[in-house]
């Protein structure tokens, strides 16, 4: 079963035992979350568009681990005016695995 769920201003597609990174979740390593709204489902010959979501359909995952990504850096410059300016930033994130996928 395949579906796209939204979660932190993202969304993704995802199976069962996949695993993905997603921004930071509060909860410890091994607990259970529900992902937001269900936006599709398909077992591969029925799919199921939600307008926006599947009311009763529910993807469970459980955190792996918590992270932090690469640094990127941030570079800003005005040619000829002596303004330079550098900055790094690495987002927060948090490593689940898709347990069980349910619809409605």
């Amino acid at each position: 079963m395949v579906s796209v769920v939204k979660q932190g201003g993202f969304q993704y597609k995802v199976c069962e035992g996949e695993t993905l990174d997603i921004p930071l979740v509060e909860g410890k390593v091994g607990q259970e979350i529900t992902l937001g709204g269900v936006l599709l489902l398909s077992d591969g010959k029925k799919t199921t568009v939600g307008t926006p979501e599947i009311a009763g359909a529910v993807v469970k995952a459980e955190i792996v681990e918590h992270g932090r990504a690469k640094k990127i850096l941030v570079v800003k410059k005005h040619r000829r005016k002596d303004y330079q300016r550098r900055n790094g930033h690495r987002q927060d994130f948090t490593k689940i695995k898709i347990t069980s996928i349910k619809a409605a």
